[in-house]
This record gives structure tokens, sequence and C-alpha cells, in this order.
């Protein structure tokens, strides 16, 4: 059999087609490693002991043989009187564990409360605070903007990193100076060196190295000084996110603020001239309308929601949530790279 060593920022379903199923004896098996604040419930436990369908195999910490995922499985699995259940196994670490369990949790079965991912999220980011908040987002189903405010909140000077892992497992530095300073130096004693080979030494991207050639060229410094921003408001108050900067009209990226709601962003949108004027902004607006998603809309839906239809709605939501986390670190990422 092969075993999978994993990594903090695998899932349960990467370790599906990599690990041997096993039956192992339920008494072998302990309590799980859960990001849960109570335990099971009852409820689900009797349901899934009903269920006539073969269950999946449970996610187990080798090392320690705590369930890493299907305590729900394992309980049903003691109240039928089975004696042995099928397992993957996980040989990495236990902060590997801990995360595995969480995006199990967030992927499938019942779901996580937001108070349970955010103690979720705060202790990965105590133990991996070198991980990016989209990194950490994607593991606890939160938004970035929220792993940042919980970052922030215990955030610990002695412990400050200049550098974050995103979730493709590249390093990236929290500020491009140093990077900027060495590519200098670098081009100075190579200067027929190619953009890519400069960009790999310095570990800066090579749209930085090109403008730290630039400023090389002008007898620049090849850190550029923070420039005092004017704000140049249009004429309805609206500048459709432009200073000015020395004469010169540039984009810029708004603060991010997690606690706008969502009706108030979609206001704020609504004054802005390039989507309000254009029929293609227009039609942006309204589908943004038709999909946005406030206690007001979701709420009347629960009343007339079956009970049995419950788990198959909530397994839905989850699905369209992330997709536009998806959604959302794609324009973000866009957006950066055009600021870059």
């Amino acid at each position: 059999m092969r075993r999978n060593r994993g990594s903090a920022v695998e899932s349960s379903s990467d370790l599906s087609d990599t690990c041997a199923v096993e039956d192992v004896p339920v008494a072998a098996l302990r309590d799980g490693i859960s990001p849960r604040f109570t335990g099971e419930q009852l409820d689900h436990v009797r349901a899934l002991a009903e269920a006539e369908t073969e269950l999946p195999p449970i996610l187990v910490h080798r090392p320690t043989m705590l369930v890493i995922d299907g305590m729900h499985r394992l309980r049903a699995a003691q109240l039928l009187g089975a004696a042995t259940i099928r397992v993957r196994f996980f040989d990495g670490t236990d902060d590997a564990a801990f995360v595995l369990a969480v995006k199990a949790n967030i992927a499938h079965g019942l779901p996580l409360s937001r108070a349970e991912r955010e103690a979720a999220a705060a202790r990965i980011l105590r133990n991996h605070p070198e991980w990016s908040n989209r990194a950490v987002a994607v593991v606890t189903g939160l938004a970035a903007s929220t792993v940042g405010a919980l970052r922030r909140r215990q955030a610990d000077p002695g412990r400050d990193q200049n550098f974050r892992r995103g979730r493709d497992g590249r390093v990236r530095p929290l500020s491009t100076a140093e990077g900027r300073r060495t590519a200098g130096e670098i081009i100075a004693r190579h200067p027929d060196a190619s953009l890519r080979e400069v960009a790999r030494a310095a570990g800066i991207s090579t749209g930085t190295v090109r403008d730290v050639r630039a400023r090389l060229g002008r007898g620049e410094d090849p850190v550029p000084m923070a420039q005092p921003r004017v704000r140049i408001p249009a004429a309805d108050g609206n500048n459709g996110g432009h200073d000015r900067v020395d004469g010169r009209r540039t984009t810029f990226r708004r603060r991010r603020d997690p606690t706008r709601e969502p009706a108030e962003i979609l206001r704020s949108l609504r004054t802005d001239p390039s989507l309000r004027m254009t029929a293609q902004g227009r039609s942006l607006l309204r589908w943004l309308d038709a999909r946005l998603m406030g206690q007001d809309r979701w709420e009347p839906v629960l009343d007339g929601l079956p009970a049995h239809c419950a788990y198959p709605v909530a397994e839905l939501a989850r699905s369209c949530a992330r997709e536009w986390l998806r959604f959302a670190d794609r324009l973000e990422a866009l957006t950066d790279t055009a600021a870059d």
C-alpha cells in the first residue's frame, strides 16, 4: 500500500485516489480531530445507520488513530455493532491532520458554524502564520478578508512574517522592496541577464524586474518612493477608483471592508458611471442583484423547506459558496496582476 505522507494543504478528496481502503477494528479508533465545538448529532448518526447504501470510508490519522473525517459514520458503525469499518489512513503531522479535518467538514457532511470556522482559522494562523489569507480561507470556507481580520486581531509582533505561502505552495514576499534592491544589484553586475533569470534570483515577478531595469535606466532608485495621492472626484462624486499622482491618472485598489453589507456594496456599484452608463455594466448589475444573498432573502426559504431536503440544499449552497470564492479569487488575482 502506498502511504501518503500528506501536506497541510491537501484535502481528504486528494487522498481518496492514493490511499488504499483497509478494514480496521472499530475498537482501535479514537474520537476525532474535530473543529466542532459540540459532539456528534444523534439524529444524523441514526440516519446514517439506517442508510441502505454503503457509506464512504472514514479518514484516520495513522500515528494517533484519531478520526480526521467520519465521526458520524464511526458512531453509526458502533450503533449497529459492527466489528470493523472501512478506513483510509493519513500519515502526516497533527497540524496537517487538523487542516484536513476542517477541509473535509467544509466540503461535505454537517456544516460547521461560522464560529467554528473562525476558531479553526485562528488555530491554523497560529500554527501556520506564513500561510496567505486566501490559503486559509479556502480551507475554512471563510472570506479572505475575514481571515485577514482574524490575523490582525491575534497578531504577535514577535512572529511577524515578511512572506506568505499561497494556495499554490509558492512563497511570496509581503514587500518587494528587498527583492527590487537585489534585482538592481544583479542587473548592475549582469546587464545582459534575462528578466526571468533576474526574477528567479531576486524572488520577484518579471514585471517588477522590468520596472527595476527601467528605473535604473533613468537613473532612479529601484525601489519607488511612496507618492502622495490626491483624489480627483468625478462630477457625480465617484472617482471610479482613480487618483492623480503628479498629474498622472493611476488605478488604485480599494481597501476591503468585511463589515460592509452586500446591499450597500451593490448600491455603491450602481452609482459607478462605468457600470450604469453602459449596456454591459447594467447587465452586470442585474446579474449581481439576482444573486445577492442576505438573511432577508434566505430566511423565508427555511420556513417552507422539507426537513429531508435540508442537507442536499445545504450541500448545493456550500458548492455555490465555493464557486463564489473562486470567482472572488480570480477577480482579485486579475486586479493584483494589473496593479503589479
